[in-house]
């Protein structure tokens, strides 16, 4: 019998499709609820042990009550044991630290959480760097490399664990940022320290900050881009420093960490949410979405732009996606693929494959993207 921990942050990612950067605090996920944001934690988390439905018998969960893990694990008919109970579905970074604090007690293989920076925080706070543990990101800002770089990613290292295959295990960062500065476009990630995560190409690399000798190659993609705008298209321009240098360059009171839209030389929004997104590619015969490559990781879809809806995704088309990034950005990615996680897996599908990518001006690379 394979014994496994399970804690889900249930709240975590819900300020990522309005715009709030993030879901720390009771403040943010008031709000977050009160633009409409529905709780997704437990979806991305179902994504995960879909996969390991088949192993059913030789898999016996230590968990959280409620939507910390119970609720989940008996829907999918999981044999599991809860040895923390919340006293409230509002939960708290307090909770996860108290229900990791149990699963400590009975000496698990390896603890999955699910959630964010802050999640991944609140788990190295407790367990340190000796306890196994393997990250299923549901967050919107996830800095650290303690994550796989999707559920079905984690998923699919958990498969190997129940076929019998050693896993390896190695250090991974644990990082995190003030969420107020992060909304002020501040980006400033602080280390906190190391825990024990599988080695394995599916788990996410930590983010890169942009190199300093890039600014002529990103210039050269603004002014390419620059030229090639076409009249009557609702331009959508992505979060990151490249797609700000283009916001800069036409003239947008622009957001860096946001979703910003432009069309016949006029902004139309301003980090804007994911139903503001939607609504306004509707009303537009041409939209385009230009959308820039996270440093380091790879990401194109999932971390930090979950504005970026899986039904804009698909009204939008890939046909009119523009995927930009600087060699030195390319270059960080070790010959790793560009990668997809929209919390939809058919949409994933969809999308995969070579992909052009604008590296300067009149300067495209063929990447592939999975």
């Amino acid at each position: 019998m394979l014994n496994l921990g399970l804690v889900i942050n249930p709240w975590a990612g819900i300020g990522g499709a309005v715009a709030l950067k993030g879901s720390d605090g009771a403040e943010i996920r008031a709000e977050a609820l009160r633009r409409g944001a529905e709780p997704k934690a437990n979806a991305r988390v179902r994504a995960t042990l879909e996969l390991l439905k088949p192993y059913t018998e030789q898999l016996h969960f230590f968990t959280a009550g409620g939507q910390m893990g119970e609720v989940l694990l008996h829907s999918l008919g999981f044999r599991h044991t809860v040895i923390y109970q919340t006293e409230t579905d509002e939960t708290q970074a307090s909770d996860t630290q108290a229900a990791v604090s149990a699963l400590m007690q009975h000496r698990l293989g390896l603890i999955l959480f699910a959630g964010g920076d802050g999640t991944a925080r609140d788990v190295y706070t407790v367990c340190g760097e000796e306890q196994p543990v393997l990250g299923i990101p549901a967050g919107v800002k996830i800095h650290s490399a303690v994550y796989a770089v999707s559920p079905k990613a984690a998923g699919e290292i958990l498969v190997e664990l129940c076929t019998g295959k050693a896993l390896e295990l190695a250090s991974a960062a644990v990082k995190d940022l003030d969420e107020d500065q992060y909304r002020a476009g501040n980006v400033k990630a602080r280390m906190f320290g190391y825990m024990k995560v599988p080695a394995s190409p599916l788990m996410q690399q930590s983010k890169e900050s942009a190199r300093a000798a890039e600014p002529q190659q990103v210039q050269d993609i603004v002014e390419y881009l620059q030229e090639n705008l076409e009249d009557d298209t609702l331009y959508l321009i992505g979060s990151g420093s490249t797609c700000m240098a283009l916001k800069t360059e036409l003239g947008i009171d622009a957001s860096l960490l946001g979703v910003d839209a432009w069309h016949n030389g006029q902004q139309l929004l301003k980090d804007a949410t994911a139903e503001q997104l939607l609504t306004l590619a509707r009303q537009h015969a041409s939209v385009k979405l230009i959308i820039t490559v996270i440093g380091g990781q790879g990401h194109v879809f999932g971390r930090g732009n979950q504005q970026l809806s899986p039904a804009l995704l698909r009204h939008i088309g890939r046909d009119h996606l523009i995927v930009i990034a600087s060699p030195g950005k390319l270059q960080s990615l070790q010959g790793r693929p560009l990668l997809l996680d929209t919390g939809d897996a058919e949409l994933d599908q969809e999308l995969a494959g070579p992909i052009r990518v604008i590296t300067g001006y009149e300067s495209e690379a063929l990447y592939a993207l999975s």
